[in-house]
């Protein structure tokens, strides 16, 4: 099958309409920041539309510019939310339950499809992560 490269304005407001359709929708995205959980250009997602997004979660949100994140929830405080990406060492994103067009429900890595897990230990980790992503960018990309 042949691969289309289609800008995200264009794919990811198709993507919103879809899910607020009810329906799942799954991509591949791409960018560093949710490494080592989501690779970019490897790993597809699978995401749609949830009641509730939680601290954990792996949403997709639409920014101001319109700029789009696929970031986890790493505070929440009624509808407002700070994302985070897994990847990153520093430095959040502010939005609001409003901004989120869908949830991470399964990532797909090669023929595996895998259900996306909270990442608490993984933000517990965070005062050692950039050692430990340090060493998986040498040895895995």
């Amino acid at each position: 099958m042949d691969k289309k490269v289609v800008a995200n304005q264009v794919l990811l407001e198709d993507a919103a309409v879809l899910m607020n359709e009810g329906r799942e929708v799954n991509f591949t995205p791409l960018g560093s920041s949710m490494l080592p959980f989501i690779r970019g250009g490897k790993d597809s997602v699978v995401l749609r539309k949830m009641p509730d997004v939680e601290v954990g979660d792996i949403v997709l949100v639409r920014m101001a510019g319109p700029r789009y994140i696929l970031h986890r929830i790493i505070e929440k405080d009624g509808s407002n939310l700070t994302l985070m990406g897994d990847g990153n060492i520093s430095g959040t994103e502010k939005c609001t339950t409003g901004d989120v067009l869908g949830t991470v429900t399964a990532v797909i890595k090669g023929k595996r499809r895998v259900t996306p897990g909270k990442g608490g230990w993984w933000r517990a980790l965070k005062p050692i992560r950039r050692y430990i992503l340090a060493i998986y960018r040498r040895i895995a990309i």
